[in-house]
C-alpha cells in the first residue's frame, strides 16, 4: 500500500499552518541548537504538510508557488528555527530554478521534481571547498569529475553543505578531467556509494542546520545527470533570476530571525518591573524608542523582500547588484535589531536560559552568506567608479 502524497493546505489555511508549525520549531529550537545536530524532526514535520514541493511547478504535483510566496514561508518558519528555515531555503532555491533553466536536462528536472512533491526529497547545491572557499569569487573547483564508460566518477570535498544528511540530491559543482576541462554541476544521488558524511558542523550560530562536509570517493553518477557543463569562459556574468531567489529567501531568513528577537524583546520590556523603577520597561523612553527603531527597520525589510520577489515573479528581476543591495541591507537591519534588543535586555539578552542569545548568534550568519558586504560594496564601487 502505498503512503498518501503530501500536499500543503488550502490558500485560507496556509498561514494558520505555518504559524502552527514555527511555532512547534520554536519549541524544539533551543534544544537543537545545544544538540548541534540537524532537526530530522523539523524535517519531517516539513515533509508532512507538502513544503517540499511549494516552489515545484503545478504540472509536477507542486505548488507552484514563485518568489514571493517562497519568502512568506521561509520568514515565518525561522522566526520558530532558521536553521530549519535554511536547509528548506536551500532545496527552494533549487526548485525555483531548475524547471525554468534550459541547461537542466527535462527529464532530470522533472524526476527530481515529483520526487519531491511524491517522497519530500531535498536537493542542496553543494559548492563550496576547502581550498577554494566559495565559488561565486571566482575559481575552478578542485572536485573531479572523471568521464567513464559507466558515467561520472565524482572525487573531492565540500564543505559547508546545509542540510547534508538529510538530502537526497546534491547538486555538485566540478571540473572535468577532459583535455580541455568544463566546469559544471552533477546530480549525485546521496545515497551512492563511495559518498560519505564527515560531521565537521561546530559553529557559533545556525548549529542545527547540519552543514557538514561531503567526500566524494569516485562515486559513480550516471551520464545523463550532468547540468550545464561549460568551458570556464562561459560562466561569465551571474544570473539574475538566481540572484534574487538566494538574495530574497536569505533576506527572508534572517529578517525572521529580527522579528523572533523583536518579539521577544517587546513581551521582556512589558513583563519587566524593576523594583527600583516602580513600573515596566516599556514605560521608559529610551525602551520606546528602541522599540520604535526596530519596528522602523523590520518595516522596511519587509517592503524590500516584497517589492523584489513580486519584481522576479512578475518576470522582471533586478539585477544583480540591486539584489546583491537586498541581501546586505536586510540582513545588516537585522544584526542592528538584535543587537539593540540584547543591549537594552542586558544580562537576561545574554543568558542561555532566553532565546535572544541564539537569535543574536543566527543572525550575524547573515553577514557570511554570499554576496558577503564587501563583495557587494566593491561591485558596486566599480560599477560607480566606471572601472
Amino acid at each position: 500500500m502505498s503512503r498518501p502524497i503530501p500536499t500543503f493546505p488550502a490558500p485560507h489555511q496556509h498561514d494558520t499552518v505555518l504559524r502552527d508549525l514555527a511555532r512547534l520549531l520554536a519549541g524544539r529550537a533551543a534544544g537543537h541548537d545545544r544538540a548541534g545536530r540537524l532537526a530530522q524532526d523539523n524535517i519531517a514535520d516539513l515533509r508532512a504538510v507538502g513544503l517540499m514541493g511549494l516552489t515545484v511547478p503545478e504540472r509536477l504535483g507542486g505548488a507552484g508557488a514563485g518568489l514571493a510566496r517562497a519568502a512568506e514561508v521561509i520568514g515565518m518558519l525561522a522566526q520558530g528555527d532558521p536553521s530549519t528555515a535554511l536547509v528548506l531555503t536551500m532545496h527552494l532555491i533549487q526548485h525555483g530554478l531548475i524547471h525554468r533553466r534550459e541547461a537542466w536536462p527535462p527529464a532530470l528536472a522533472d524526476r527530481v521534481g515529483r520526487a519531491a512533491v511524491t517522497d519530500g526529497a531535498l536537493i542542496n547545491a553543494l559548492r563550496v571547498e576547502p581550498e577554494l572557499g566559495t565559488p561565486a569569487r571566482g575559481g575552478r573547483p578542485a572536485t573531479v569529475a572523471r568521464a567513464t564508460p559507466e558515467g561520472w566518477r565524482v572525487s573531492g570535498r565540500k564543505i559547508y553543505s546545509t542540510g547534508c544528511e538529510a538530502l537526497a540530491y546534491g547538486l555538485v559543482f566540478v571540473a572535468t578531467d577532459e583535455a580541455e576541462p568544463r566546469i559544471g554541476n552533477l546530480l549525485v544521488p546521496m545515497n551512492a556509494p563511495g559518498l560519505r558524511i564527515v560531521e565537521t558542523w561546530d559553529h557559533l550560530g545556525l548549529c542545527a542546520s547540519g552543514s557538514h562536509d561531503v567526500v566524494f570517493d569516485d562515486v559513480l553518477v550516471p551520464a545523463d545527470h550532468a547540468v550545464d557543463l561549460r568551458a570556464p569562459e562561459g560562466w561569465g556574468a551571474p544570473d539574475p533570476v538566481q540572484q534574487a531567489w538566494n538574495a530574497v529567501l536569505l533576506a527572508a531568513l534572517y529578517d525572521g530571525v529580527a522579528r523572533a528577537a523583536q518579539d521577544w524583546f517587546t513581551a521582556f520590556a512589558q513583563e519587566r518591573r524593576p523594583g527600583s523603577l516602580g513600573q515596566n520597561l516599556a514605560a521608559l523612553p529610551r525602551f520606546q524608542e528602541a522599540a520604535g527603531e526596530i519596528a522602523r527597520l523590520l518595516a522596511l525589510d519587509a517592503r524590500l523582500i516584497r517589492a523584489l520577489a513580486e519584481e522576479t515573479d512578475r518576470g522582471q528581476p533586478p539585477s544583480v547588484q540591486e539584489s546583491g543591495f537586498l541581501k546586505l541591507t536586510v540582513t545588516e537591519n537585522a544584526v542592528a535589531v538584535v543587537q539593540r534588543a540584547v543591549e537594552l535586555a542586558g544580562n537576561p539578552g545574554l543568558s542561555r536560559a532566553n532565546p535572544l542569545e541564539r537569535h543574536l548568534r543566527d543572525v550575524l550568519c547573515g553577514r557570511i552568506h554570499w554576496p558577503q558586504g564587501d563583495a557587494v560594496r566593491a561591485a558596486a564601487g566599480r560599477a560607480a567608479l566606471g572601472l
